[in-house]
């Protein structure tokens, strides 16, 4: 994915911007071809960038290969929760 930064004179985009801020958008080219303007929020960003962390999808694929796991009762047992 590429950030591409509006310069704060293309008002035109601002105000593409301003409306996919309460509605996304699709745009049309004069090819037919058509795009998604939507926001991002925060959650989706920070997705974003642990899906680029190498360290963490490592992580989860060896906690995705364990087999062993624990029951529900045997993990209160452990907590100390009845």
């Amino acid at each position: 994915m590429k950030i591409i930064n509006v310069s704060p004179h293309a008002r035109s985009i601002k105000q593409l911007l301003e409306q996919a801020s309460a509605d996304n958008i699709i745009l049309r080219a004069p090819d037919g071809r058509e795009f998604v303007l939507a926001e991002i929020d925060d959650f989706n960003r920070e997705i974003e960038l642990a899906r680029q962390s190498d360290r963490l999808i490592k992580f989860l694929d060896e906690r995705g290969k364990q087999e062993q796991t624990i029951s529900l009762s045997d993990a209160r047992a452990r907590l100390g929760i009845k």
